[in-house]
């Protein structure tokens, strides 16, 4: 009876931990809205995300071959430059 116990909880708690893990990293993945798999024949392209806190976002992003700067909150989105030199 324990024999059976332990050889569930080494089978359950290793699976359970693998679906933990393998969700984080998804969420991870999917936090910023960036694509999993980027499709390169789309017009606009996000080079760069930074988080600001719980509110905000910096984006970079790539449009019909310029650069912008763009700020996201809960209010909305701005563009704060433009024309950037991307390297």
């Amino acid at each position: 009876m324990i024999l059976e116990y332990l050889l569930r909880l080494f089978l359950v708690v290793p699976l359970i931990g693998g679906l933990a893990w393998g969700s984080l990293w998804l969420w991870k993945r999917l936090q910023l809205g960036l694509p999993v798999k980027p499709d390169t024949n789309r017009p606009v392209r996000v080079v760069d995300a930074v988080t600001l806190g719980t509110n905000g976002k910096l984006l970079v992003v790539e449009f019909n071959g310029d650069t912008l700067l763009l700020g996201v909150s809960r209010n909305g989105i701005s563009r704060l430059a433009s024309n950037l030199h991307s390297e």
